[in-house]
């Protein structure tokens, strides 16, 4: 998932979304109390630990590149709940688990050619896939937004080599894909999950973790609190409406597939 760097106890307090759309995807998954889960992205843990509490004879490991976030998680594990700071990028995994979770993660992964590919590596045969994530059309005003500011003269000059941080696909070329890596029974659906966040506080945390971090990161220290203004006080304009709420678009890839 790149090398940013996230703290997990902010995150806890700014994901209410992810947590729904986690938590649904979880009510989607058939188990029967034995299986070995991964979860890819895991975050502070949360909805790692309600798998954990899924599979009392199983366990599942829950896997993210942030430092921050793994030490949030860390405090839920237990003997069948295990936290490892792992990019997903590198994961070699092989036969090894029945289920791979994932939840509003995946779109910071580039190269999902790989991840398709490592994660049939790592699912035992007849194993699955659950995973929610970013689609086409998501933040549509955020990243508007960040495109503008950082074409601005004050910090264009930090952001020459900058890679655009998230991967947001169609549920069709994702099918494509996940066919073309070797997965069958493949079920996809996009979803138009549009938020109203509930006032200009949520909005703001929303900003802070995570979205703002890979473009913050770039910026001189002198200077971060500048552009975080400018960010916030816009894309609160932006989006306020007259009842108070502040409107974002979120589309969402849900897939599920097996591994022959």
């Amino acid at each position: 998932m790149g090398t940013y760097e996230f703290d997990g106890e902010k995150y806890k307090k700014a994901s209410k979304h992810q947590k729904e759309w986690g938590y649904s995807l979880i009510s989607q998954i058939h188990l029967t109390g034995h299986e070995k889960i991964l979860d890819l992205g895991c975050g502070d843990g949360a909805l790692t630990e309600r798998l954990a509490d899924l599979v009392p004879e199983g366990n599942v490991l829950g896997i993210d590149a942030s430092t921050g976030m793994i030490q949030t998680a860390k405090a839920l594990e237990r003997a069948n709940l295990k936290f490892v700071r792992m990019d997903i990028n590198v994961m070699a995994f092989k036969d090894e688990f029945d289920i791979i979770y994932s939840n509003a993660a995946l779109h910071w992964v580039k190269d999902h050619v790989s991840l398709l590919k490592n994660s049939l590596q790592a699912l035992k045969p007849g194993g699955s896939i659950y995973w929610n994530f970013a689609g086409n059309g998501t933040c549509a005003a955020f990243n508007r937004l960040m495109r503008e500011i950082i074409a601005e003269p004050e910090y264009e000059p930090y952001f020459i080599n900058f890679q655009w941080p998230w991967v947001m696909l169609s549920a069709k070329e994702y099918k494509r894909m996940a066919q073309e890596a070797g997965f069958c029974q493949i079920q996809i659906t996009e979803e138009n999950k549009d938020r109203y966040f509930a006032n200009e506080n949520e909005l703001i945390q929303w900003i802070d973790q995570p979205s703002i971090v890979p473009f913050i990161q770039d910026v001189p220290s002198e200077k971060k609190e500048a552009f975080r203004r400018e960010a916030v006080e816009k894309m609160v304009a932006r989006t306020r409406q007259a009842d108070g709420t502040c409107f974002e678009t979120f589309r969402r890839i849900n897939i599920c597939a097996k591994k022959p």
